[in-house]
């Protein structure tokens, strides 16, 4: 078993995790009605001209991905535990940052974007650039970072404190 390092591990609310686990359930419940659609669909004829079959079966696909990808971020999901308040970046924490040559202060949410979904901060990823140079930085350590446009960029963490949601 591959243990999965604390940037890989999502940090959920526990209301996040109520409200993937409620979707995860109910595509898991619209199986049945996705493969009569498709079983229908099939029963009218030539496949290569069926739109209704291509449909269907393209919502199967999606909806397995989905339920793929529901299953495994909540098996490895950490529930209501709060990153410790120590002023360190880490995932579950908005982060209050300053880039190089900017006056005003921007403040994000460190996580993914199923934990950020719902709210009105704007999320960054612990794999984005940004999130990689932050990782482990203490309140008034900077970082640099790359620019998709190849340019260096500096930032500066001015306080790290844990999301409550």
């Amino acid at each position: 078993m591959v243990a999965v390092s604390d940037t890989q591990v999502t940090w959920l609310t526990q209301e996040a995790f109520d409200r993937l686990k409620n979707e995860l359930d109910k595509l898991i419940e619209d199986r049945p009605v996705i493969a009569a659609r498709i079983n229908d669909s099939r029963e009218e004829g030539d496949l290569k001209e069926n739109g209704g079959y291509h449909a269907a079966r393209e919502e199967q696909g999606q909806a397995e991905a989905r339920i793929r990808h529901l299953q495994e971020l909540l098996r490895s999901a950490k529930v209501g535990e709060a990153p410790a308040n120590d002023g360190i970046a880490e995932p579950g924490k908005i982060l209050t940052v300053r880039y190089a040559g900017d006056d005003e202060d921007e403040q994000f949410l460190l996580a993914t974007r199923e934990e950020g979904a719902e709210g009105a901060l704007d999320v960054y990823s612990p794999e984005s650039p940004l999130g990689k140079a932050l990782l482990g930085a203490k309140e008034g350590e900077s970082r640099e970072y790359e620019l998709p446009n190849g340019k260096k960029q500096k930032v500066k963490l001015i306080k790290a404190v844990p999301y409550t949601g």
